[in-house]
């Protein structure tokens, strides 16, 4: 006994928007390539209005009821939708740098150009001073080296959190300039 296949056929053009003819429903609500909106209509009086103006039919959003359709020029408008995608934006991280109160100084030169890289490339920078055993009674040398670091990275970057203790730390973030 051979087992049938209860699933529907995969729509191909199911990613893809409906131009034109493609359009089946018997009404759409059309806008023009201004915004404009002309109202409900049969797709076939939408479709001349669209060709009388040189332009392609586009349905632009399926689910409503009717289904929104757009008088637009779709190769021009499927070029923006690629060249859209194709930029990147910078999304913002927090990168953290840690330091002791008894960093020395080449480890501080080292920190500080880890940290200007960070702000170079757009992203925070939070600065902790990390205090352990007898160093939490001498949280001011842990301050001077923070404020240290912090007049090192004044041409790259601004302070966006002060200086603040925290339980055995103290913290600052610094924006991009």
């Amino acid at each position: 006994m051979a087992l049938r296949r209860t699933e529907a056929p995969r729509d191909r053009d199911k990613d893809r928007q409906r131009i034109n003819e493609r359009i089946r429903v018997p009404q759409v609500r059309v806008i023009t390539d201004e915004g404009e909106q002309l109202g409900i209509m049969s797709t076939s009086e939408a479709l001349d209005k669209a060709r009388q103006a040189g332009l392609d039919l586009v349905e632009v959003s399926p689910e409503a009821k009717p289904p929104v359709c757009r008088i637009m020029d779709y190769g021009k408008f499927r070029y923006q939708q690629k060249k859209r995608q194709g930029k990147h934006v910078h999304q913002s991280k927090l990168k953290e740098v840690w330091l002791h109160p008894k960093t020395g100084e080449h480890d501080l030169l080292v920190k500080v150009n880890k940290a200007r890289e960070f702000l170079m490339n757009k992203d925070k920078v939070q600065i902790v001073v990390k205090f352990r055993g007898r160093e939490n009674a001498h949280v001011e040398e842990g301050s001077k080296v923070l404020h240290r670091m912090i007049e090192m990275l004044e041409d790259v970057g601004k302070i966006e959190v002060p200086p603040k203790p925290a339980h055995r730390q103290v913290l600052c973030t610094l924006a991009p300039k």
